[in-house]
């Protein structure tokens, strides 16, 4: 299943942390940009940071899986040696997880290895794999 790329525009409160959390620790390359605002490739998405300080907010998280899920929170789904070698960039970068590496719905059809961490501005991110991209959507 190939889908289209999406655009997603967000909050954030520092251009230059920014800059370098999206740029040096994702690796995602800019693209266009001004005074106010810097997009940046995701695999392929347009992710777009805004300077909005004053629209930063409080977080709160849901339990899935016994684990608290930052919300709200955006991502995107990989395939799972891309999910590996962002993983293994990261922990090695000493990043600070919310939730570190891990699979959950262990033998379930959503079986899916994740991680979620925040941006400077405190936007959470989860990048998954699932065990088996047919199952994404699947509820048994």
């Amino acid at each position: 299943m190939s889908l289209p790329p999406f655009h997603f525009a967000f909050p954030v409160d520092d251009l230059a942390a920014t800059r370098r959390f999206y740029g040096d620790v994702l690796g995602c390359p800019e693209g266009r940009s001004a005074d106010r605002w810097v997009d940046f490739n995701l695999y392929g998405h347009q992710i777009v940071a805004h300077l909005a300080p004053e629209s930063i907010r409080l977080r709160a998280s849901n339990p899935v899986d016994s684990q608290e899920v930052p919300v709200p929170h955006f991502g995107i789904v990989l395939p799972l040696a891309e999910w590996n070698a962002l993983a293994e960039r990261l922990t090695g970068a000493d990043v600070e997880f919310v939730i570190r590496p891990t699979v959950r719905f262990q033998g379930q059809p959503g079986e899916q290895a994740t991680m979620f961490l925040l941006d400077p501005a405190g936007n959470a991110l989860e990048f998954k794999a699932m065990a088996d991209p047919a199952k994404l959507f699947a509820k048994d």
